[in-house]
């Protein structure tokens, strides 16, 4: 008898897809993750497991999902190949070798989720966060549970509650539907308890340049300077701080020179890649470009008061008015927000954007623009909500340049 034919047929290699996510209510905050496993072949969800983290950041929220879904899916069969699907590009650019992992709490996570496989069993996929809801709603249920005091069960589990509504699971996955959707309506707070991560904007306004001190007019009309030493200087020091925040996932700055420059050295201590926006440029301050607020006052005074007077007014020259700069920064903010629900981005900008983001997050009336103190290399910061909503976080934040 032939030996090969006599041998039984090996098995197939099996192929798993996991995909997770992490959540983090603060960043640093009250964070979870979930990840579920599936079958590659046929879409079955085969395991579901999520959470609750107590205080940790977003990013390592994420990699702790990771892990708990390699994990799983070594538990169903350690000989399996794996495709990771999410939608943390940090994350998926991290693992697959093309980022650097410099911040201190992710890289043991980072090793130890390469171990789990050997080398070449596993790749990775970025997805957009709307196809990843699965592992995301994972995620706000163990959050949820550490809100009550509780850890995550399989009880709750989005699977079982979604064939429930379709008529595939008896009447205990309908009763727990009616529980939770009453736990839903009876919790405290501002909105509903799970709307998930919010879209972070971090607001950098850039270091220095040599009319910085000079409070010269500087926007995008004008001769476009560079970083002074000064600038260049605090521009590192904002980057070593928010390298030991490790939360920033993604950098995108106005074209103008000086917030490019401070957006490279920042994003060279992050390992990250910079994307220019243009909707974040300074106000054109037409003919004002260059002078300082006495020399304005001095040569156009009618038109120094009426730009004081009216958010439609534009500077001497043609240059651009407060109220088209502030629909400039919305249709901005619209954008980015959509492009990155649930990161934490990095906006380098000016002063008047930053103030404007400011200004539209809180309601606040245009002329709060003028009682906005904004120092160079300064932070502020601004969530945005699944619902509309916007927190401002931070304001003017200098203590890294100290």
């Amino acid at each position: 008898m032939n030996d090969q034919a006599a041998r039984p047929a090996a098995r197939p290699a099996r192929e798993f897809v996991v995909e997770a996510d992490g959540g983090s209510r603060g960043n640093p905050g009250p964070a979870g993750y979930g990840a579920v496993v599936l079958d590659a072949a046929t879409g079955e969800t085969l395991v579901e497991t999520a959470e609750y983290l107590g205080v940790v950041t977003n990013n390592v929220a994420e990699y702790r999902g990771l892990l708990a879904g390699l994990r799983a899916a070594k538990e169903l069969d350690p000989e399996a190949g794996v495709r990771v699907r999410m939608d943390s590009k940090l994350v998926v650019e991290q693992m697959s070798g093309r980022w650097k992992i410099k911040h201190p709490d992710m890289k043991p996570l980072a090793a130890e989720a390469a171990r789990v496989f050997p080398p070449g069993r596993v790749t990775y996929e970025w997805i957009p966060r709307a196809d990843n809801k699965h592992a995301d709603r994972l995620a706000n249920e163990a959050m949820d549970a550490g809100a009550r005091g509780e850890q995550w069960s399989p009880s709750e589990s989005t699977a079982e509650l979604d064939a429930a509504a379709t008529g595939g699971v008896g009447s205990r996955a309908a009763a727990d539907t009616d529980v939770r959707a009453a736990k839903a309506v009876a919790s405290p707070g501002w909105g509903p308890p799970d709307m998930g991560a919010p879209a972070t904007f971090v607001l950098l306004r850039h270091g220095e340049t040599p009319l910085t001190p000079q409070k010269r007019f500087s926007g995008s009309g004008g001769s476009d300077p560079s970083l002074s030493a000064v600038g260049r200087e605090q521009a590192e020091k904002v980057a070593a701080s928010l390298a030991r925040r490790g939360t920033i996932e993604a950098i995108v700055a106005s074209p103008l020179a000086r917030t490019r420059e401070t957006a490279g050295i920042v994003a060279a201590r992050l390992g990250l890649e910079v994307a220019i926006e243009e909707g974040l440029r300074e106000t054109d301050f037409g003919a004002w470009e260059g002078l300082t607020f006495g020399e304005v006052r001095e040569r156009y005074p009618d038109d120094l008061d009426a730009w004081l007077g009216s958010p439609d007014a534009e500077p001497t020259g043609g240059g651009e008015s407060f109220a088209a700069t502030g629909a400039r920064i919305a249709a901005t903010r619209d954008k980015l927000v959509a492009a990155y629900a649930g990161r934490t981005v990095l906006l380098v900008s000016h002063v008047t954007p930053i103030k404007t983001f400011l200004q539209l997050a809180l309601g606040a009336p245009p002329e709060s623009l003028f009682r906005m103190e904004l120092s160079a290399a300064s932070l502020s910061a601004v969530a945005y909500y699944a619902d509309g909503g916007a927190s401002v976080r931070l304001f003017n934040e200098t203590s890294h340049l100290r």
